[in-house]
């Protein structure tokens, strides 16, 4: 499917030299008896590389590209390999840590996940915007240090630190947001 710069938005994946990028941010602007500028704020879907690119003109086009999602479920951890099973189907994907990233760290096990897929082959996850995991070290908190909305480093299940209030303990269950990595409240 081909689209113009008005079919645009945020979110869209389209194609470029060969590789599926989504479409973070978009403007167009048009002065006076000129063609438009098209401003786009892309990411690479396969590597995670933020591109910024600009297209003048009223003739612009874009390929859409042949991304599709399918809702898994992780189900373990071999080495650098993390293995994911199709709900409906119930085939297994693998997909490489490389690919995944940082994703890896909001990963628990039977946790329900999207697998993107790109010309039939699975390239990475899509994480819900957050997720519960638990504490599983976290020094204890001091009295007396709450005033200032202190904070305290909490290592959870899945390796991650983030930083969390003094009264989580151990063993807590917290939610963490997943595109900033941050502590969002006890769940």
């Amino acid at each position: 499917m081909v689209l113009g710069y008005g079919d645009l938005k945020r979110g869209v994946t389209i194609e470029l030299d060969g590789e599926p990028f989504q479409v973070e941010e978009y403007s167009h602007s048009k002065m006076q008896q000129r063609a438009p500028v098209i401003k786009l704020k892309l990411r690479n879907i396969r590597t995670g590389q933020r591109v910024d690119k600009s297209y003048q003109g009223y003739d612009v086009k874009f390929n859409m590209a042949a991304v599709k999602s399918r809702k898994t479920q992780y189900i373990y951890q071999d080495q650098d390999e993390y293995c994911f099973m199709d709900l409906e189907t119930f085939e297994q994907y693998i997909i490489s840590k490389e690919q995944l990233k940082d994703s890896v760290n909001f990963l628990r096990e039977e946790a329900e996940v999207e697998v993107v897929f790109y010309d039939d082959s699975p390239i990475t996850i899509q994480l819900s915007a957050h997720v519960n995991l638990q504490v599983t070290e976290s020094p204890p908190g001091v009295k007396g240090d709450s005033t200032s909305g202190a904070t305290k480093p909490a290592v959870l299940e899945t390796g991650l630190t983030v930083q969390v209030p003094l009264f989580i303990n151990p063993g807590e269950m917290v939610k963490i947001d997943t595109r900033s990595g941050e502590y969002l409240e006890r769940a």
